[in-house]
């Protein structure tokens, strides 16, 4: 991985720590960040990193609770006991899943805030080959 710095501005007159935090906390500024961004490859990389992050665990959230909704439905035709359990679980599962997500975004926008190149498992390695 080469050393990117977060040091200096960035194209949006921001710190380059800050912008690239700040990307990861407002999604759409990721976005910005990657566009726009020119000189700093520090901001650029968190921003798409951020947006790759944001656009995956959504997709991946999106297919498991259809998923899941379907097994609630099918079981509340057999049993209305086991429908409402399932939608119970269903409840639980996107708390615990929002909460990872959210939990994920506060420390990487930690560690951006921090001046770190951190790089998140897998998605780190996609949006490196992008910039």
């Amino acid at each position: 991985m080469e050393n990117y710095s977060a040091t200096g501005k960035s194209a949006i007159g921001l710190d380059a720590n800050v912008a690239a935090a700040l990307g990861y906390i407002i999604g759409i500024l990721g976005l910005i960040n990657f566009l726009i961004e020119k000189e700093n490859k520090f901001v650029k990389f968190h921003g798409i990193q951020s947006v790759i992050y944001l656009v995956g665990i959504g997709a991946v959230f999106t297919v498991l609770w259809i998923v899941l909704v379907i097994f609630a439905v099918i079981l509340g035709a057999i049993s209305d006991i086991l429908g409402l359990v399932m939608w119970l679980i269903n409840a639980v599962l996107f708390l615990a899943f929002f909460l990872a997500m959210f939990g994920g975004l506060i420390y990487a926008a930690y560690k951006a805030y921090q001046g770190q190149m951190f790089k998140l498992p897998i998605i780190g390695n996609i949006a490196e080959k992008i910039i």
